[in-house]
């Protein structure tokens, strides 16, 4: 991987691509409370369509993920970032003038796009950027700033709308001009040296058609029926689609899902964990707009101010609380188990005192505050997970797959609520939103599941990999390459088969070595008589905890 230069500064860096994320976050919530207002000027506009207005940038943005990642890490990320940046500038000015529901649809895709080049290319250029001590923490401010825009999206939308709808999207065009100049001023250029090839445009278009057609049969089966043949159909449709693609990814050499990283465990749990978690993030956010405005007849300003205290929650807890979790729980996996427990406790907190009559003190304001800090401390712990096992030629592809799952899981989320959201009772509404709460609760379950099951492992090892045994080995000293050489060629074997020579050998003498050194990720000294190659802890990769004690490693990795 190729850095042009290095920034004085850090912490500028995070902060320019964490805007990019935040501006691609809010446009995914911020119309929620514009739909009144788009309602009132184009009449006989249902919930139903206006949900495309949500999906059609979703899914759009979720398409070009991993694509637009595979270009970033093949012609540069920080060009990339700035392509993003300028076309979602320009879809947001056509969004404001859109003359119709279609008009603006279309334009919320040229907008996604823009989205779905800078998201990947910001967080693989912080990956590249930030020095491996400091990139959690980082990581951590980049997805806590990402889940705050999402947040922040109905409050910010509310504001706005007071104003006019159209504002919702033209408040983007002096943010994104600032993010440009700020990008091509601060942020280093970085790119693959060995770029794999052009990207699976056609197996893109395959996962929008997969996830377009499942939020399509979400949406029309109520007025169709569950059982119907044209629900049938656009799932059988889907399906097909879904299995095209993974055919294609197989097959071509830059797919859309690259399968060889989903066979670690720990980026497959990741993947399934965020899909499920960000079902129920979607869901819920929807939920909450629709109804402060339909049930409580709240104004789109006082909705917005109602749901603010959520999002406040979410950078401390994910900037300061997730990143000692970490520490003390042995591992990112774990706290967002403990994040998504949270979320659970806080929609079953709501389910059990939601009323028809406002009281948002005593009845929505505790579940509010308690999801926020369910946010901030799942949703980076979730990233974090996933990053860990990328090696730096998989930033881009792997963070795109990662975002990706984000995406995909909002469509499901927000065509499932408004599924259930469909059938509101005028006589009794809250019967409802309490089957919407929920599906709000299976799907932040099912990603607690996921993750205690797949990611709450301590760091350092990959538990999805088998282990056969290995005879003992003498492996000559040699300079220890970068973590990134190591990643590039085959040498669990060499590990193991020297992690055996020194358990038979030379315990006695290592564990006197482990009394008198640090543990803290420093390569240790050849051992005198057996000489031995010496590595870093990034590259234990498939050893044992037993056998990391003995080459000096005991303690927790980072």
């Amino acid at each position: 991987m190729e850095t042009s230069r290095r920034p004085s500064s850090s912490a500028a860096v995070v902060a320019v691509l964490a805007l990019a994320v935040f501006m691609s976050s809010l446009d995914l919530f911020i119309v929620n409370l514009a739909f009144p207002s788009i309602s009132r000027q184009y009449p006989g506009t249902s919930l139903s369509s206006l949900s495309w207005v949500l999906n059609a940038y979703t899914i759009v943005f979720a398409a070009l993920l991993v694509p637009a990642g595979r270009w970033a890490d093949r012609i540069g990320r920080r060009r990339v970032l700035i392509a993003g940046m300028t076309a979602f500038s320009i879809g947001s000015l056509l969004c404001g003038l859109a003359p119709g529901v279609d008009a603006l649809i279309a334009a919320r895709v040229i907008q996604a796009a823009g989205a779905g080049a800078m998201v990947p290319a910001s967080l693989s250029l912080l990956l590249a950027a930030i020095p491996a001590p400091g990139r959690a923490k980082a990581i951590g401010t980049w997805s806590a700033v990402g889940a705050l825009g999402a947040a922040l999206g109905p409050v910010i939308g509310g504001s706005l709308v007071e104003i006019d709808w159209r504002w919702v999207f033209w408040v983007n065009l002096p943010v994104g001009l600032a993010a440009v100049i700020l990008a091509a001023r601060v942020v280093p250029e970085s790119k693959d040296e060995r770029p794999l090839g052009h990207p699976d445009v056609i197996g893109a278009g395959l996962l929008a058609a997969a996830v377009g057609l499942v939020a399509l049969a979400l949406v029309k089966a109520p007025a169709w029926g569950w059982g119907s043949a044209g629900f049938i159909g656009l799932l059988a449709a889907s399906v097909f689609c879904g299995a095209a693609m993974v055919l294609r990814s197989r097959r071509h050499h830059s797919p859309v899902i690259e399968l060889s990283l989903l066979r670690s465990r720990e980026f497959s749990g990741a993947f399934g964990a965020s899909v499920l978690y960000y079902a129920g993030f979607g869901a819920f956010v929807l939920s909450a707009v629709e109804f402060l405005t339909s049930v409580w007849h709240y104004s789109p300003v006082l909705a917005g101010l109602a749901i603010a205290p959520g999002p406040v929650m979410v950078l401390p807890f994910a900037r300061i609380v997730a990143p000692r979790l970490t520490g003390w729980l042995g591992g990112p996996g774990r706290v967002a188990v403990l994040g998504c427990a949270i979320n659970v406790g806080a929609q079953l907190l709501w389910f059990y005192r939601i009323q028809g009559s406002p009281a948002y003190l005593t009845h929505l304001l505790p579940a509010q505050l308690l999801g926020g800090a369910g946010v901030g401390l799942t949703i980076p712990s979730l990233l974090g997970a996933g990053s860990a096992s990328l090696t730096p030629a998989r930033f881009g592809t792997g963070s795109g797959i990662l975002n990706m799952a984000r995406q995909v899981g909002t469509v499901l989320g927000v065509a499932g609520l408004v599924a259930i959201l469909s059938r509101v009772s005028a006589t009794d509404p809250i019967a409802a939103y309490r089957n919407a709460l929920l599906l709000i609760i299976a799907f932040f379950g099912a990603a607690g599941v996921v993750s205690g099951a797949l990611l709450s492992g301590r760091p350092g090892g990959r538990p999805g990999v088998a282990r056969e045994p290995a005879e003992p080995a003498t492996v000559r000293a040699e300079p220890v390459p970068a973590v990134s050489a190591l990643d590039q060629r085959p040498h669990r074997g060499q590990l193991r088969a020297q992690a055996r020579h020194v358990r038979l050998r030379r315990a006695r003498e290592l564990r006197m070595r482990i009394k008198q050194e640090p543990q803290q990720g420093r390569p240790r000294s050849p051992v005198t008589q057996h000489e031995h190659r010496t590595v870093q802890p990034d590259g234990l990769h498939g050893l044992s905890p037993a056998s990391l004690c003995e080459l000096g490693h005991c303690a927790p990795l980072p």
